[in-house]
């Protein structure tokens, strides 16, 4: 997803409701999911292993920062602590080729990118976006694609072509605000009515605002507004088509090239031994899948 800095960017977990409720306790705060051990769907590749700077080698586990209001791919557990999603099971899998282990810890979207740069976490997974701008702070590793989809109630008639005067909910930081606000200004531009961007600190509660009336559609990242389609039991329907796919990318500090390249050729590895498969499979997102993975591709 992209945030105003710009990158794209969770949606409702396991019920509407519950999901809302764990973002709003999340918002705002840090939680620490705890240490994992490496992924059971694949096994250490030693050559890889063997290539991780000596520093992290020595460290054992990567702390990570993630937003996790956005399902399915990074979101609260039930508990209301755990970060589950296809970005965790994935990149856990990562992880487990280069024989490390991970601690998630959420952190609002727009705080990842600089707690990566001051080594407060050593990867940023959370729906990034690669883009010109970020790569100009961070190392950014490609391992998905994703685009941006609309969605409003069930009936409800917007034209994301023309959402002159339409009240519209974004999470704040993302692409889509970009987005919205060049949408706006050419309604402005054509002596229509500005378009109303109600902005999020988490996607749940945009689509919340969705849900209840409070907005008259949304914007996110595709697999997010898919999963919240299904999530709300037909209470919300897509706009549109996607359009702006773009890949994600993982964040590493701009000193640890090194490191980056080799978490690339572990997703390479993943690809290839099928575990990327099955973690994309288990949240249906498996449209967005990539053949291979670059650090800092041209956006």
């Amino acid at each position: 997803m992209f945030r105003t800095t710009p990158g794209r960017r969770a949606i409702l977990g396991l019920a509407v409701a519950a999901a809302m409720t764990v973002s709003l306790s999340a918002c705002g705060e840090e939680s620490d999911s705890g240490s994992t051990e490496p992924a059971t769907q694949t096994s250490a590749d030693t050559s890889l292993a063997d290539k991780v700077p000596a520093d992290i080698k020595a460290k054992g586990t990567l702390v990570i920062g993630s937003d996790s209001t956005y399902a399915p791919n990074e979101f609260l557990d039930a508990d209301g602590k755990t970060i589950i999603g296809f970005d965790v099971d994935l990149f856990n899998a990562v992880a487990a080729k280069l024989n490390l282990k991970t601690e998630w810890q959420t952190a609002t979207f727009d705080s990842i990118i600089p707690g990566v740069t001051s080594g407060k976490y050593d990867v940023g997974v959370s729906s990034f976006t690669i883009n010109e701008e970020r790569m100009k702070e961070v190392n950014m590793i490609s391992y998905f694609s994703a685009g941006t989809q609309w969605a409003a109630k069930t009936g409800a008639t917007v034209n994301p072509d023309d959402a002159c005067g339409k009240k519209i909910a974004v999470q704040t930081a993302t692409v889509q605000v970009d987005d919205l606000t060049a949408r706006s200004k050419k309604c402005t531009d054509a002596g229509k009515p500005e378009i109303t961007i109600d902005q999020y600190q988490a996607q749940s509660d945009a689509t919340n605002a969705v849900v209840t009336g409070k907005d008259e559609a949304m914007l996110a990242d595709s697999p997010i507004v898919a999963y919240a389609v299904k999530q709300t039991n037909g209470q919300l329907a897509l706009l549109g088509d996607i359009y702006d796919s773009a890949p994600y990318g993982y964040a590493v500090g701009k000193d640890k090239t090194e490191f980056a390249n080799v978490i690339s050729e572990a997703v390479n590895a993943v690809i290839a031994d099928g575990s990327y498969k099955t973690a994309l499979a288990k949240w249906g997102v498996e449209a967005g899948s990539v053949t291979t993975s670059a650090v800092n591709p041209k956006a």
